[in-house]
């Protein structure tokens, strides 16, 4: 016969100033969340789980080898208050720190998912399903919600030159998006440099463009098109530094028909930072760079109607806020 154990003893909700904190009580281990209960559309949901132990035949049978996993998935909370059938983001969690010694158990995980620019105002349920120590998987759900937020409409005419990049139907030209795209499509869950929060690239503060910003390109032809704008634009002048938002690797550096002199690089599974339009390179490819390290000078190669410098930032391949990463994102100062 199978023994049921009721694992959840307490759930104990805590509110800070970056956020919450949910501590859950099985018989065995703790699990402490920290995360943010609301956010805006194009933002995104950052979850860390604190798994600890103080039980001594379980530190004892573990030692370091204990295994923890967990997935994330955002749940859109129905009128009846269902949760509804398809997932709106999903991700995995990944190990960032570990203590281990006679008397405690120490694993810290980390994740995030994107929230569409285009995603509904509502309630919504992040439900995790996590494994800490080798014991049973367990699930928790935390509430979220998704606030309102309006996103500027902006008309951009284009010269001649400029409505040649933008229709650039080229093999050369598709190359390249393919080739990004499978870089910000990689998630690799050894690539954890930091999670502290980010800083801008310029202290300029003049922006020309923001984040989602619903934009309408009216070609030299009479032809138009519509798309999201990815990123910020700061209206700097050709020839201004342009530093790393965090530490990360560089991932590419290259001269792109749409983007011009450009730079991406990798910070946390998933989670890239790009930097376009710019006149000089100052890294390469495989460099590890540190929060504030010179990546090149602004510029306005590229589709560009004027110098500036467009800074991106992707998670899971969508495009989020940059200005979600300034703030305490990963809930440094809440775990400690």
């Amino acid at each position: 016969m199978k023994k049921i154990v009721f694992a959840i003893i307490a759930s104990i909700l805590t509110f800070t100033a970056f956020g919450e904190s949910k501590s859950f009580t099985y018989s065995d281990h703790t699990l402490t969340a920290y995360y943010a209960p609301s956010v805006q559309p194009g933002d995104a949901v950052f979850v860390r789980i604190v798994f600890e132990t103080k039980n001594k035949k379980l530190i004892k049978s573990l030692g370091e080898s204990g295994e923890d996993s967990g997935k994330l998935a955002i749940f859109r909370v129905n009128d009846d208050g269902t949760l509804s059938e398809k997932t709106t983001a999903k991700s995995q969690f990944y190990k960032i720190e570990k203590i281990s010694d006679k008397k405690l158990l120490k694993s810290v995980l980390l994740t995030g998912v994107p929230i569409s620019s285009y995603a509904k105002p509502g309630d919504y349920t992040a439900k995790i399903t996590f494994k800490a120590f080798n014991t049973e998987e367990k699930t928790i759900e935390l509430p979220v919600k998704i606030i309102e937020k309006e996103f500027v409409s902006e008309t951009i005419p284009l010269d001649a030159a400029n409505t040649a990049i933008k229709t650039d139907n080229s093999a050369k030209r598709a190359d390249q998006i393919k080739r990004l795209n499978a870089i910000l499509d990689t998630k690799n869950y050894d690539s954890i440099y930091d999670t502290k929060a980010f800083v801008p690239p310029t202290p300029a503060t003049r922006r020309t463009s923001f984040f989602a910003d619903r934009r309408t390109f009216a070609y030299i032809n009479g032809k138009s098109s519509t798309n999201l704008h990815y990123g910020i634009d700061y209206g700097v002048p050709t020839g201004s530094e342009v530093r790393s938002c965090g530490k990360g690797r560089v991932v590419m550096a290259e001269d792109r028909i749409s983007t011009g002199w450009s730079v991406c690089v990798e910070h946390l599974p998933g989670l890239y930072s790009l930097y376009y339009h710019m006149s000089e390179l100052n890294v390469s490819v495989g460099q590890t760079v540190n929060q504030g390290d010179l990546l090149g000078l602004s510029g306005a190669t590229g589709l560009a109607t004027g110098p500036h410098l467009h800074w991106e930032i992707r998670l899971n391949m969508e495009a989020v806020s940059p200005d979600f990463f300034t703030g305490d994102f990963a809930f440094e100062n809440e775990s400690k």
